[in-house]
């Protein structure tokens, strides 16, 4: 489904794919041979999603464009099942495996794998080359690889990437409530959307 979201469509080039179950929403560009599967959403929330040649995005994976944190995909990417991608810059040839989860502000440098359900926290950078353990979190800039039982150590580093100011624009001790009411007053937008299937020009 391609669908105009805040007055912008998709620009999808002609050799890419996108699947029928699949949602491409607002400002994303496709490039060459793009293939976006079944159940997979890119949106472009009120900020860009680019992706480059030769990608594969998944099925049930999420790509979503941030205002201040574009998501942008290089060449030759792999984006896995149920894999998350949000504001995160991925440079050339990444692999990017079932369920791992990358946050506003990350980068995951030029071949980089990301094995499953592995975590690339706000704001952090990953070296090129380097590759993510199953279920791990990499966190800082340059990223600093964490098991998943050193939540002590990785908290000394998370705390000052600030989460909920980098996701949400608010202090950790805002409550659940003020959050909420900005987040559904801000994907209200979506109720102005429009499908668009079959009359997107390729670019």
């Amino acid at each position: 489904m391609i669908v105009e979201h805040r007055g912008v469509r998709p620009a999808i080039q002609a050799s890419a794919y996108v699947a029928p179950s699949a949602v491409v929403c607002g400002a994303v560009v496709l490039g060459e041979r793009a293939r976006i599967l079944h159940g997979a959403v890119l949106t472009a929330e009120d900020g860009e999603v680019r992706v480059g040649d030769d990608v594969v995005v998944m099925e049930n994976a999420l790509v979503r464009g941030r205002g201040t944190h574009p998501a942008i995909l290089g060449d030759a990417v792999l984006i896995g099942p149920h894999a998350h991608v949000n504001g995160a810059t991925i440079e050339d040839e990444v692999f990017v495996a079932t369920g791992a989860s990358l946050f506003p502000g990350a980068v995951a440098g030029a071949g980089s794998e990301l094995r499953i359900n592995s975590v690339l926290h706000v704001g952090s950078r990953l070296r090129p080359g380097t590759v993510v353990p199953i279920g791990w979190i990499a966190a800082g800039d340059p990223a600093e690889l964490f098991s998943p039982d050193r939540h002590d150590a990785l908290w000394e580093v998370q705390r000052d990437l600030d989460f909920p100011g980098t996701v949400y624009g608010v202090s950790r001790d805002t409550p659940m409530r003020t959050i909420m009411a900005r987040q559904v007053e801000f994907y209200g937008a979506h109720r102005a959307d429009r499908v668009v299937d079959g009359d997107v020009p390729n670019s």
